[in-house]
This record gives structure tokens, sequence and C-alpha cells, in this order.
């Protein structure tokens, strides 16, 4: 799981002096090609430091991870419920997360491509699209979405630049602002008729660490017929729909690189 938070000077020294010593693992994994650098503290002065410091901040966001999150919490809560001795203090209380400053963290785009266009030719497609967006042919040199509210799309062979027109969505929303929402409202869902994205088999989610190429392949390969490539949610909008007590939308971040699994080991045993 990963979590974040607003940045905390003094956790921040923290870390900067840490990060200039030997850290006790620094590899690069043959899988995926990310390298992976951690560094141990033991020292006691600094331990609390750090307890003290997270103590004082308000809430964690759960960049990603949130079902694992859930599914950890409920083997506590069960766990709990067997215990007759519980004290709230065993190790079935607690589950790993990463915590990375706000700042530390950068969201992926999360794109999507679609198998067919409803029914429509081509430019009955694209004309619809056109009556909430500025239409633009870019030609076939891949084109990425370059601000919000500016979108890339890929169809037989050309790209095209789309821009929501202002009476599409509201700045003042913070979940109808978001250009998944956008997208997924005036385009899969009012034209290609994908009422939902977690169960639609005709959808599929490319995350951004593949690069638009990927989206280019799918289509033309036949297997897709559009690609659709969204500018990535900010830090800022994500810690903005928690704190106003919204729900990101699915299929919205996409974060890497993903922790190595087994690096790092909690027993929910307390004589393990």
């Amino acid at each position: 799981m990963i979590f974040t938070f607003h940045d905390k000077d003094n956790l921040q020294a923290i870390i900067d002096r840490y990060k200039a010593t030997t850290p006790e693992y620094d590899f690069v994994a043959k899988e995926d090609g990310f390298g992976h650098t951690f560094w141990v503290i033991t020292d006691d002065a600094d331990i609390s430091a750090i307890t003290e410091a997270f103590s004082e901040i308000p809430a964690m966001y759960i960049a990603d991870g949130h079902h694992r999150s859930a599914a950890a919490a409920l083997v506590g809560a069960e766990k709990a419920e067997q215990n007759p001795n519980h004290t709230g203090e065993e190790e079935y209380n607690y589950f790993m997360a990463v915590c990375f400053p706000a700042s530390h963290l950068h969201i992926l785009d999360y794109n999507r491509v679609v198998k067919d266009l409803n029914g429509l030719t081509d430019e009955e497609f694209l004309a619809k699209i056109g009556e909430n967006f500025v239409v633009e042919e870019k030609g076939t040199e891949i084109y990425k979405p370059n601000k919000l509210h500016n979108f890339s799309l890929y169809l037989s062979g050309k790209w095209y630049s789309l821009t929501a027109k202002p009476s599409t969505y509201d700045d003042n929303n913070p979940i109808g602002v978001l250009d998944v929402t956008i997208s997924s409202n005036l385009i899969l869902r009012d034209i290609l008729d994908i009422q939902d994205l977690r169960t639609s088999k005709r959808i599929d989610f490319v995350g951004g660490i593949r690069g638009l190429g990927e989206l280019k392949r799918r289509v033309d390969s036949g297997e897709m017929k559009v690609a659709l490539a969204l500018h990535p949610v900010s830090m800022d909008q994500l810690l903005n729909i928690s704190d106003t007590g919204n729900i990101m939308p699915p299929k919205t971040t996409w974060f890497e690189p993903k922790l190595r699994s087994g690096l790092v080991i909690h027993s929910l045993s307390d004589d393990e």
C-alpha cells in the first residue's frame, strides 16, 4: 500500500540525512528494471522524532492499495474478535504501508482503449465528440495531452486533440472537474454506451508507464478500435477530493513503481 501526506519539514530533514548514508538494500529488479533503495532506522532518537512527527499529521491518504488496506483492516478486526484478551496492541492491529510526502509522488496517466464505436462510423463518432470538445486532427505522430481538460484520441491511424468546452465541467466540483469524469460521461457513457468502467468487457485500461505507443499498438493491431489518453490527475486534486469527503472515480490514477513484495514482512503473530 502507498500512503501519502502533506509535507513536513522535520520529517524531510530526517529523510535527507539518511539518504546521505549507505542503504541497507540498493538494487534494480530484473523483472521491471526499477531501482529500490532501502534504509533501516534503528536510532531511538530518530524513531521518536518520526513517531512524534506522524502524530501531528491529521490524516494519511491512500494513494494506491485502498482495497488491500480495507482487507488488512478487516483481518485485524476478525483477529480482535477472536481474541478474548484483545488489548489493541497486538501485531494484527497494524499492517504495512509505505508513506511518501505528497511532493515525492507523481501520478501517471491512466488511459483507455475501446473495442468498438457503438455502431458509429469514424465520422459520426468524431461529430458527436465535437458537440462537447474542440477537435483538432494532429496527424500520425503521437500526440500527448498537454494540460487538464485536453485529451488525446487515436482512431484509424490518426491522432486528435480534444479540448473540453468550458460548459462541460464545473471547476467548483472536485469530482466533476476531473478529466476522467468528463471523458467517462461525455465520451464513454453518452457516445459509446459504456455505463460501468469496472464491468464492461468493451474497454481496457493502460497505465501511463506503458506510454502512448502502447495505445497505438493495440489499435493498429485490430484488437481495439479507439484509444483515449488523459492528462494525469494532480496530487492537489487527489488530496482535495479526499478532504472534501469525496471518493476518486474508478480507473483514475496509476502509480509506479510498485514496491517489491517480500522485501519487508510484517508478522501478525506477536511471538515471531
